[in-house]
């Protein structure tokens, strides 16, 4: 006969077993879903170390990696879908790569805009020039150099995190100016709960701290991320509206070399400029 003392202590262990089994499926929901990030920023961190042994992230002089092979997180793909973009102005991506950050050419108490003015529609950013001054003046030097012209937006991630990834000449997210920028804003008062919200611009970086070049990312829809990445534009509504239809075309399968999931419309910047509102 089971005693009313054993009877408590089977119950006991029962609860017991029941709260380890909870915190180990919480376990394996939080590995799964930090696996995701951290698989496709290890792919293109591998990729840029590799291209850095080959001296092809290189400066001029031979010494300093450029160490602008950028990174967001990526997703798997969506199904193909029409392409709802035109086709690219005629002309060619410059290559382009400077030693050094910029000297600051920009007034920091003013308002800037961007104009990203792609086969898809205009995109129309607010810059955060005080809060984000190294990252808005470098984005006026390279807009003025015609750097970002006819480059396409080479990563959209459909899943997880919502963003479409741009700013690289090269296409394949390894590419960068020559130079790196501080990290800036990591406070702003928009990044609450670790969560980029819908509408914003930002660096992207090799993971590393103060390693942001030329490549950022537009967030179409609030994605879950740390604040790590410099937040230093708003996209206007027009341009919001613009990201939502290249982000319902939907995303290819993963290059099995660099990991980028291409956006399946043709999304290339065949002008961006910046200016002193």
């Amino acid at each position: 006969m089971v005693t009313q003392e054993q009877r408590r202590r089977q119950l006991a262990r029962e609860k017991f077993l029941r709260q380890q089994q909870r915190r180990t499926q919480a376990r394996r929901k939080a590995n799964l879903r930090n696996s995701v990030i951290a698989s496709v920023l290890g792919v293109v961190v591998i990729g840029s170390v590799a291209l850095y042994t080959t001296g092809v992230l290189k400066d001029d002089d031979g010494g300093k990696a450029n160490a602008s092979a950028e990174v967001t997180p990526s997703a798997a793909p969506t199904s193909k879908a029409p392409d709802p973009c035109a086709k690219p102005a005629a002309g060619s991506v410059k290559k382009l790569s400077w030693k050094k950050e910029p000297a600051m050419s920009i007034d920091t108490s003013a308002k800037y805009t961007m104009k990203l003015a792609t086969t898809c529609g205009d995109i129309g950013v607010d810059l955060k020039t005080s809060a984000a001054p190294h990252t808005v003046n470098s984005f006026a030097f390279l807009a003025g150099q015609g750097y970002f012209d006819h480059t396409k937006c080479h990563r959209l991630t459909p899943e997880n995190i919502f963003v479409l990834q741009c700013g690289d000449p090269q296409g394949s997210g390894m590419g960068g100016p020559g130079y790196t920028l501080p990290d800036e804003n990591l406070k702003d008062k928009s990044l609450k709960g670790n969560s980029y919200p819908a509408g914003t611009v930002a660096m992207a970086n090799t993971g590393q701290k103060h390693t942001g070049g030329s490549q950022f990312f537009l967030v179409y829809k609030d994605s879950p991320l740390p604040p790590q990445y410099t937040p230093f534009g708003t996209i206007d509504a027009a341009g919001m509206k613009v990201l939502k239809k290249i982000a319902d075309a939907g995303a290819q399968a993963a290059d099995p070399t660099t990991g980028n999931t291409a956006p399946n419309a043709t999304v290339v910047i065949d002008k961006a400029t910046v200016t002193k509102s």
